[in-house]
């Protein structure tokens, strides 16, 4: 049995309406856009390039949430598990096909200063410098530790 443009239509709808907020509005113009380019691929012609203008990233990275440029879906924190789980893909190549600077988060600016602050709060840029310095230390040891050591075995070769 055949899907009918109008069935197709509306599953394509569906499964963007489930990832992104849509008004009625929204909906109505959304299954009109959709119904259109079925039907002009039906009959072989191009489909009619999408109204909606993209986003900035100035737009998809607010203060309080972050908006996927790929599909829309908006009110998230951080992207990096959105892009992993639904479109497959690392923050790299986000950021590439989009022209997103490395300095720019992937995330909400004001969930980057709770956990910043946080951080600070406890201390952690403290800790982390300390557990550097004993690394450094150990490796240092080790260092001094192995030089003796083949110092040692020269000298116990010579001996023989």
């Amino acid at each position: 049995m055949a899907i009918t443009t109008t069935e197709l239509a509306a599953q394509i709808l569906a499964a963007h309406a489930s990832n992104s907020e849509m008004t009625t509005d929204e909906l109505l113009a959304e299954l009109a856009q959709i119904h259109a380019s079925l039907k002009a691929l039906e009959k072989g012609e191009t489909a009619p390039a999408a109204n909606r203008p993209p986003l900035t990233i100035k737009e998809a990275f607010k203060k309080n949430e972050v908006t996927c440029m790929i599909c829309g879906k908006g009110g998230m924190k951080t992207l990096t598990r959105h892009l992993n789980q639904i479109h497959h893909m690392k923050p790299r190549e986000y950021r590439k096909q989009f022209g997103i600077p490395t300095a720019q988060s992937l995330s909400a600016k004001s969930y980057t200063e709770a956990r910043k602050a946080l951080a600070q709060e406890r201390g952690l840029a403290d800790n982390l410098a300390k557990a550097r310095e004993i690394r450094m230390a150990n490796i240092a040891s080790r260092k001094a530790a192995s030089v003796k050591s083949s110092v040692k075995g020269k000298a116990a070769k010579t001996q023989k």
